[in-house]
């Protein structure tokens, strides 16, 4: 795949929900919000939350009757959750339920309008549906945001979907944002990594990929990435390398079989 598969990007999405619940019951004085208007009008503990933990848990292990059911119940308990919302959208997204997704996704967006988290998700499900200036503008929004505690993962899904777009220097430029702001963040090394094979520079992509490699465990497409770099610069010993750990690790993928083409 040419760019980060958009389910990893909402998982990642899930995750920082889950801290961002948390992050919503901080106060300043006298009880108001610390984040001011940026904040969540739902700030503090809502009665969804354990909802929301129970549906992306059961999500997470492909539950879908179980996540969808807590994520309705999230709702009902507290419909002015834009974080309920939030889940629901992302399971009726898994579900194939587009329609009931935008409803939800547009809910929720509605409910917070400054919500990073669920800008960004909605970023990637519009990006899904090719309607890419759409979700540019909606990971944009999320970047808007100050409060954002880790907008590189927005710069990243908005690399990630200008790559599908045919954008390879936006997708560049953003990764390259996205890696300023956190220079571990693994899918933006990968990133880098194939851009710069893309670019020619296999010098530039063989650094991204020990880069990666420090920082996340290899699939099948960063070791057959691997495997190509080498094979540019010559080096035939990290060649069969990455080659070796290609078979042992993902005998059954698409990149194994393409070992054949340069054997």
């Amino acid at each position: 795949m040419n760019a980060w598969p958009l389910r990893v990007a909402i998982l990642v999405m899930l995750g920082l929900l889950a801290s961002g619940c948390a992050q919503q019951a901080v106060r300043g004085d006298g009880g108001r919000d610390a984040t001011g208007e940026l904040g969540s009008p739902t700030s503090g503990s809502s009665p969804a939350d354990v909802y929301i933990e129970l549906s992306k848990a059961y999500l997470i292990e492909d539950q879908l009757t179980e996540a969808y059911t807590n994520a309705k119940k999230a709702v009902i308990v507290d419909p002015r959750s834009s974080n309920a919302s939030l889940m629901l959208a992302v399971v009726n997204q898994r579900l194939g339920q587009t329609a009931e997704a935008e409803e939800s996704y547009r809910k929720s967006v509605s409910l917070d309008p400054h919500n990073p988290i669920a800008l960004t998700a909605y970023g990637a499900f519009l990006c899904e549906q090719k309607r890419y200036a759409d979700a540019d503008a909606s990971f944009r929004r999320a970047l808007n945001n100050p409060l954002f505690n880790t907008p590189w993962v927005a710069l990243h899904n908005a690399g990630s979907c200008e790559e599908i777009a045919g954008d390879m220097a936006g997708a560049e430029k953003d990764y390259r944002a996205a890696l300023r702001l956190n220079p571990r963040f693994a899918p933006s090394l990968l990133g880098m990594a194939k851009a710069s094979f893309r670019d020619q520079n296999y010098l530039s992509a063989r650094a991204y990929l020990q880069r990666y490699a420090e920082v996340a465990p290899h699939t099948a497409e960063s070791l057959w990435l691997g495997v190509q770099t080498e094979n540019q610069l010559g080096d035939r010993d990290q060649m069969s390398s990455y080659g070796l750990k290609l078979r042992a690790k993902f005998p059954d993928s698409e990149e194994a079989k393409y070992l054949k083409t340069i054997e």
